[in-house]
This record gives structure tokens, C-alpha cells and sequence, in this order.
């Protein structure tokens, strides 16, 4: 189906454009024959007013468009009128199909029209020899040259788009299944321990066993509460609840409690004047400390916890140490995905990430990050 869906300031300006090239053929072709020696007759101007007003719809119809302007500019030539202003409509048609169409449609079309013009140097008092018939064929390639370099710049340019968006897609899935993988981590490995807890006391000192399981609960629902708000980003017709807010370093009292229900106990050592960070900083703080106190659930054995955060005028700088059995106590510790995915979450702000054996044993992640926003 030869229809193009262009716009109305498409169509405008092809209206005026043809419009122009009208006034041109009316006021120019008459001087080109003065020049050639050549005159012009009763169907000359006619011919040209229909090849010019063609392109009217040039974009919207571009194979019509050519058959037409091809039509009267071979009529046009084979009645002996002068070369003159009607070339320039069979230039821009000949271009449009080549902008507008495939390359093998155009091809087909472009040669159709080739010949169709080539009856006029076989008919008539016109040059029949090699420079005859090589201007006959510019009048077609230039044009045909053009516009297939201005399609395939813009399908190159679309294409370009469509891998941006693909980017950015699979970018987003990826944030969304870091989030996901440190929320659902966490939350397990806190249950698990719990429940290791209560299994242990529910036969020996049941009131205990309950405490243990009312930590299940709260943890789980705190949890879900939690990969709640990191799935709302792909659902974007539908509100954050503020009763759930963002994590960030606010929420490390509720880390505590967690792990504190799991047996690990936690310090939080603060330095300096605590306040509010950017959203994507406060995010990664928040991911890199629980992420690593995950870590210490799933690895570090019977162990205790510090975090110290260090509030500097341009930075924050967050040590997480336990006294666990180090980092020949698993995966993770030998640079597993939960490294890999704190450092890419310190490195991508701008920020600096180490991880390793402790001074004095155990398991020390450091992480500074930027104090003001960032991209």
C-alpha cells in the first residue's frame, strides 16, 4: 500500500513546496527554451502546473506521486519542450520514493521511470549518443543517491533509539531485580535464623519459642512491606503508600531489632551530625548495610555486628565489621553476587567500595559515597 502517515506540518509544507515549484515552472521554463533554442506549445505549461502540484502529496503517496511526475515529464520531453524547471519535480519525486520506500520498491521504481524517460531521447529531435543518455540517468541517480542516504541515516537514527530504550529497559530491570534480591535476601535470612531459634526453644522454653516466632512475624510482614515499595516502580499507575516510606539509613533501628531476633547482635556507631541524604544516596547506604548483614546472617557463624556511619560535609563513609569466621565462610565472601552488586551500587554514585578480612578477624566492608545529589 503506497501511504505514508505524515504529519500535517508535513503536508503543509509539500503543499506550499509544490505551490512554489508552480510558480517556477511558469515564470522559468519559458527563458530555458529561449536558451536552448528550443520552443514550447500549448501543452507545455499544463504539463508542468501537474508535475509540480503532484508533489503535493509526495510523502503521503510517493509511488503515485513519481508515476505521475514520470508520466508528464516524459510527455513533456517526448513533444520536443525544452529542458527546464518540470526536472526539478522529477528530481524531489524521484528522491521521495528513494527517502520513503524500501530500497528494493524504490530500486523497481526508479528503474521504471529511467526508462519511461529514455523514450524521449529516442523520440524526437534529441541526442541519442553516450552524453545524451548519461545526463538522462543523473537526473535519476542524484536524486535516487540522496534520499536512500537520507533513509538509511534515518533508519540507523531509529534503530539507535530503539537500543537506547532496550538499554535503559534492561537497566531498570536490573536495578528492580537488585532491589528485589537484597529485600527478599535479607528478609529470609533473618526468618531463617528465627525460626533455627525457635525450633531450638519450642520444646525446651516455649514463652521464648514465642518471641522467636512473633520476630518471624514482624520480619516477614516488615519484609513484604518493603518489596511492596520496590515494585511500585513498575507499576507507575499506582501510588507509594506513605505509610511505607523509601529505605534509607533512618530505617537501620528496624535492621537492629532484625538481626538482634536472629542472635546476632548489632552496634550502630554514629559520627558526626546525621542528615538527610539524596534518595539514591540514602539507598545505596541503606543496601550496602544490609546487604552485608546479610551476609553476616548467612556466613559469619555465631558472631556480633557493628555498623559506624561517618557524616561528612561532602561524603558518607559506612563501615560494616563482625567477628564471625571470616571470609573462608562462604561464597559470598569470596565475591559472590552480594559484593558485586554493593560495589556496583557505591561505584555507579561516584563513591569507593573495599571488601575483605577484618583487622582482628571476621568480615570489614567500607563504602564512601557522595553527600550531595547525584545523576
Amino acid at each position: 500500500m503506497d501511504r505514508n502517515r505524515g504529519g500535517w506540518g508535513d503536508g503543509v509544507f509539500d503543499a506550499l513546496f509544490a505551490l512554489a515549484l508552480v510558480v517556477f515552472g511558469l515564470f522559468g521554463t519559458g527563458p530555458a527554451g529561449l536558451n536552448q533554442g528550443v520552443g514550447t506549445g500549448r501543452a507545455t505549461y499544463p504539463l508542468v502546473v501537474v508535475a509540480a502540484l503532484a508533489l503535493a502529496g509526495r510523502r503521503r503517496w510517493p509511488l503515485a506521486t513519481l508515476a505521475v511526475v514520470t508520466a508528464t515529464t516524459t510527455a513533456y520531453l517526448v513533444l520536443g519542450y525544452p529542458y527546464g524547471p518540470i526536472l526539478v519535480s522529477f528530481f524531489v519525486a524521484v528522491y521521495t520514493v528513494a527517502a520513503y520506500r524500501p530500497l528494493r520498491t524504490a530500486a523497481l521504481a526508479g528503474a521504471a521511470a529511467l526508462v519511461a524517460l529514455l523514450a524521449h531521447v529516442f523520440v524526437g529531435a534529441r541526442p541519442t549518443g553516450l552524453d545524451g543518455l548519461m545526463g538522462v540517468a543523473a537526473w535519476l541517480v542524484v536524486p535516487f543517491a540522496v534520499g536512500t542516504t537520507v533513509r538509511l541515516g534515518r533508519e540507523s537514527a531509529a534503530r539507535n533509539r530503539v537500543d537506547d530504550a532496550r538499554r535503559l529497559a534492561d537497566t531498570e530491570r536490573l536495578r528492580v531485580a537488585r532491589e528485589v534480591h537484597d529485600v527478599v535476601g535479607h528478609g529470609l535470612a533473618a526468618i531463617h535464623m528465627q525460626a533455627e531459634i525457635a525450633l531450638h526453644l519450642l520444646g525446651k522454653r516455649p514463652e521464648q519459642a514465642e518471641t522467636a516466632l512473633t520476630a518471624i512475624s514482624r520480619t516477614s510482614k516488615e519484609a513484604l512491606d518493603e518489596l511492596r515499595v520496590t515494585l511500585t516502580v513498575v507499576r507507575r499507575d499506582e501510588a507509594v503508600d506513605e505509610r511505607s516510606p523509601a529505605p534509607g539509613l533512618d530505617q537501620l533501628p528496624q535492621l537492629r531489632d532484625r538481626l538482634a531476633g536472629a542472635g546476632v547482635p548489632l552496634t550502630v556507631e554514629v559520627d558526626g551530625e546525621p542528615r538527610p541524604l539524596p534518595i539514591a544516596v540514602d539507598l545505596a547506604a541503606y543496601r550496602v548495610v544490609q546487604e552485608s548483614l546479610t551476609n553476616v546472617l548467612r556466613h559469619a557463624g555465631p558472631a556480633t555486628a557493628t555498623v559506624r556511619l561517618r557524616y561528612a560535609p561532602d561524603e558518607v563513609t559506612i563501615e560494616i565489621t563482625d567477628t564471625g569466621r571470616g571470609p573462608a565462610a562462604g561464597p559470598e565472601w569470596a565475591g559472590g553476587y552480594g559484593l558485586a552488586g554493593m560495589r556496583e551500587r557505591v561505584t555507579v554514585l561516584g563513591g569507593s567500595f573495599t571488601a575483605g578480612p577484618g583487622p582482628g578477624g571476621g568480615f570489614r566492608v567500607y563504602v564512601t559515597l557522595p553527600a550531595k545529589e547525584v545523576a
